[in-house]
């Protein structure tokens, strides 16, 4: 029997969300968007368009690869979090931390806050020089936290439905702000110049380490889904690797393909992030 595009597109949906936000996402979603009471952001706010859109794919990816480039925040992925064996585990508490503090209640949101916190003060170690390192760091937060706002919101700008306008751009990352000092960072950048300033005074500090190159690797190369699925997904990180600076493909060994990226991989990057966006408004089964 040959399925109906409604029940392609639910499968897909349902698929894409249970990747995403894990086995228990729809209840998790219930609770996030159906539990009433004051949020930290308005529903018509910059981080609420871009954290709710398909381009945060893409910008997921980016981000990973680029967090990567610093030494120890890499060691401290590689020591603790398991990339191989539990990459979608991560990205399944990524997107439930982002989903809450972003859609849920201010309660909800500061206890996730909270819980990360706790987290980050297990997440120790040294580095091979012998130099200390913890996830708490404020200075190592900061990096986490750039790297991710710059990603989301360069995808965002390239691939989002409805891209922000300078002034939208810059409420983003100041509201960004508003989560990062609560998890621990010190002076977040408030705009979207302040953010360039902030990632590139990091440059000194980041290379790409055998840890590094590995783990970007397995993120390119071995991602754990079914063989239908890569495909798709190989769009998405060529999409991803498009929006990395060009000093950064030497260190981490990426491809470096100007004029493929400014155009096939661009329309097929819009084609892939407009297909999940279609995909992922299809009714789920909770």
């Amino acid at each position: 029997m040959v399925a109906t595009v409604g029940e392609v597109r639910e499968r897909l949906g349902s698929a894409l969300f249970l990747r995403v936000a894990g086995p228990d996402g729809a209840r998790h979603a219930a609770r996030i968007h159906g539990t009433p009471g004051p949020r930290w952001f308005a529903a018509d706010s910059a981080i609420v368009r871009v954290h709710g859109d398909a381009s945060m794919f893409v910008g997921g990816i980016r981000a990973l690869l680029l967090q990567t480039l610093h030494p120890a925040a890499m060691r401290a992925v590689s020591e603790h979090s398991g990339f191989r064996g539990d990459m979608w585990g991560r990205l399944n508490r990524t997107s439930r931390f982002l989903a809450v503090t972003t859609f849920g209640t201010a309660e909800d949101a500061q206890q996730a806050v909270d819980v990360v916190r706790r987290i980050h003060e297990r997440v120790v170690g040294t580095m091979p020089d012998g130099t200390p390192y913890a996830a708490s760091d404020p200075h190592l937060l900061r990096w986490v936290h750039v790297a991710e706002v710059d990603s989301f919101l360069r995808a965002h700008t390239v691939y989002g439905k409805k891209p922000l306008d300078q002034a939208g751009r810059d409420e983003y990352v100041a509201q960004t702000a508003e989560v990062a000092r609560r998890l621990g960072v010190v002076d977040p950048p408030l705009t979207e110049a302040e953010l360039a300033d902030a990632l590139a005074a990091y440059e000194p500090e980041l290379r790409g380490t055998p840890e590094a190159r590995e783990a970007v690797r397995f993120l390119m190369l071995k991602p754990p889904l079914p063989l239908a699925a890569r495909a798709p997904y190989g769009v998405l990180v060529a999409a991803a690797v498009g929006l990395m600076p060009r000093w950064t493909r030497r260190p981490l060994r990426l491809p470096w393909l100007p004029v493929s990226e400014r155009t096939v991989v661009r329309a097929l990057g819009t084609a892939a992030t407009g297909a999940i966006r279609w995909a992922m408004g299809a009714p789920r089964a909770s």
